[in-house]
């Protein structure tokens, strides 16, 4: 049976599509359907796992994906699968109608519209909001987007998350049911809304992105029947000068679920593992990047560091930390990650503490090496 680091070694894909040339949206495209994808493997080391450092790390698949994007007039669809060694599951498949040229409808899996526009992190590894259901998040509704003038407005309801509560095999996380630790969860997701509003000012040198975001949902106890209820704000700045760029994001979320065998934490599930997270709390994103071009591409170093507060009864409970230290490379077709992670109390990235936000086992930041290799088409 697989690790849970195995399997999300296995599932996890990053930033690295939003760069892919293949991304461009319904409305710059010709009439007709483009197709695309890429291929990944990956290779880790953990330093605090005796197995790994006697190897010399592992090399293992990563995915496969398959990409379709496409128009017919002021009609379009956008849908993305991804395939990995254990399992396979959709990232997002949604239609689109461009009601005008500032304003667009996409209807379907599409992208849940919260904190900053594109990601809150440059690395393969993802910031600590999406280990809490608020990055790269897509769940399925209906989503109004206006442009115009600088000013972006997302406006969204979701009915629900793309698979069922008892699903873990997802891209982005999700609450879910079944039992974690010894805790019976038996929560979804449903009738969420959202608001995000930005603007983006261009300046010498770049443009710097402004926002907030906000969202309400009702969380459903598929076991009693009754309805409670999760919110969370945002505020983001994005901004580019001469090759830098720096990310800033602060959050409070709160799931409060009906019935709660422990209200002060929660579980959810992603990439074909479940684990808890505190229920309330904030998390502090700080990233800084600077991209340098080259004659056969570009290389983009960065470090991306998170931080959660839980804000829960319990005082037992402890802060998560993440820090990791990169550079993206680009050349052709290929997009290449080599991360240097150290997590604190953090899932995923430490040895022993499976959760985000709960009490700490040890005292310690955790360290690892991760290489990501893609090749799209």
């Amino acid at each position: 049976m697989m690790k849970k680091s195995t399997k999300f070694m296995l599932s996890m894909v990053a930033t690295a599509i939003a760069l892919s040339g293949f991304n461009a949206s319904a409305e710059e495209q010709e009439d007709g359907i483009n197709i695309g994808g890429a291929v990944r493997v990956n290779y880790g080391y953990k330093d605090y796992s005796e197995a790994s450092k006697d190897k010399g790390g592992d090399l293992t698949f990563d995915m496969a994906a398959i990409k379709f994007n496409g128009k017919k007039g002021d009609w379009g669809l956008a849908a993305e699968y991804r395939f990995t060694s254990s399992t396979d599951y959709i990232k997002y498949g949604y239609g689109i109608y461009n009601i005008d040229p500032e304003w667009q409808l996409q209807f379907g899996i599409n992208k849940v519209p919260f904190g900053n526009r594109e990601f809150i992190s440059n690395s393969w590894w993802f910031g600590i909001p999406y280990y809490l259901g608020f990055e790269d998040d897509h769940d399925v509704g209906v989503k109004a987007v206006y442009n115009s003038g600088g000013w972006h407005t997302d406006l969204a309801f979701y009915k629900n998350a793309e698979y069922g509560p008892t699903e873990n095999k997802r891209y982005a996380t999700d609450l879910y049911t079944g039992t974690i630790n010894g805790t019976e969860y038996n929560n979804e997701e449903t009738n969420q809304v959202n608001l995000r509003q930005t603007f983006t000012a261009e300046h010498e040198g770049g443009s710097t992105t402004f926002g907030g975001s906000v969202q309400y949902g009702q969380i459903y106890n598929n076991k009693t029947g009754n309805t409670g209820d999760s919110y969370a704000a945002a505020l983001h700045l994005d901004s580019s000068y001469n090759g830098w760029n720096l990310q800033l994001q602060a959050m409070q979320y709160e799931y409060d679920a009906a019935d709660s065998v422990d209200s002060n934490k929660i579980g959810v599930s992603v990439v074909s593992w479940q684990y808890e997270i505190a229920s309330k709390g904030q998390a502090y994103s700080a990233n800084i990047a600077k991209t340098f071009k080259t004659d056969w591409g570009s290389v983009k170093c960065y470090n991306d560091f998170g931080l959660m507060t839980p804000d829960v009864d319990d005082s037992s409970y402890d802060n998560s930390m993440q820090n990791v230290t990169g550079c993206a490379v680009s050349a052709g077709p290929t997009y290449t990650m080599i991360d240097f992670v150290m997590g604190k109390n953090m899932t995923f990235s430490t040895a022993n503490n499976d959760h985000v936000g709960l009490p700490e086992m040890g005292d310690d930041w955790d360290k690892r090496v991760n290489i990501n290799f893609g090749y799209y088409f």
